[in-house]
């Protein structure tokens, strides 16, 4: 995407209809133009032209996996050594019990986060995994935080500093 483009596309009005969106993926453009005061052609053009440069990436139904029958939530940290990458990426897309993996640096290789039905279930997950490196697994008691929305003051970093009332010399 051409910084041009996205700068465009992210003035103040952008945000607020991404905002919009991310609260209510399935409002319709009329109500979406009411909120954030344009036309509805004008909403279902900038949306339209968001998803295109793909700063919209997806509309979802989000699930309760304790709602679905898996009500144990894990990360799993894997730590791997040697030529295995493709054959555990491979095993990792084949694990309907892997929500989220991420591939970073540091001492854990992935970081996966898996809803299972059981500790035994979670066991089974865990031997599944173990023959592509060391894991490490930590059970989630509760969540703090389960979407934040992102917005322009996720990306005002560093943050400003409150100014001293006094000057340095």
């Amino acid at each position: 995407m051409s910084t041009q483009r996205q700068e465009k596309l992210l003035d103040p009005l952008g945000w607020k209809l991404l905002t919009e969106l991310q609260n209510d993926a399935r409002i319709s453009f009329a109500e979406l133009g009411r909120r954030v005061g344009l036309s509805t052609p004008a909403v279902a053009q900038r949306v339209r032209r968001m998803e295109d440069e793909g700063i919209i990436r997806a509309y979802r139904a989000e699930i309760s996996p304790q709602s679905v029958g898996l009500p144990i939530t894990a990360f799993i940290r894997m730590s791997v050594v040697g030529d295995v990458l493709k054959r555990l990426t491979a095993r990792v897309h084949a694990m309907p019990e892997i929500r989220e993996c991420y591939r970073g640096t540091g001492e854990d290789s992935f970081i996966l986060k898996v809803s299972v039905m059981s500790v035994e279930h979670l066991r089974d997950v865990i031997d599944q995994l173990t023959p592509y490196g060391t894991t490490s697994t930590s059970l989630v008691l509760t969540s703090m935080i389960e979407k934040s929305l992102l917005g322009p003051e996720n990306l005002e970093w560093p943050r400003p500093q409150a100014r001293s009332s006094r000057q340095e010399k």
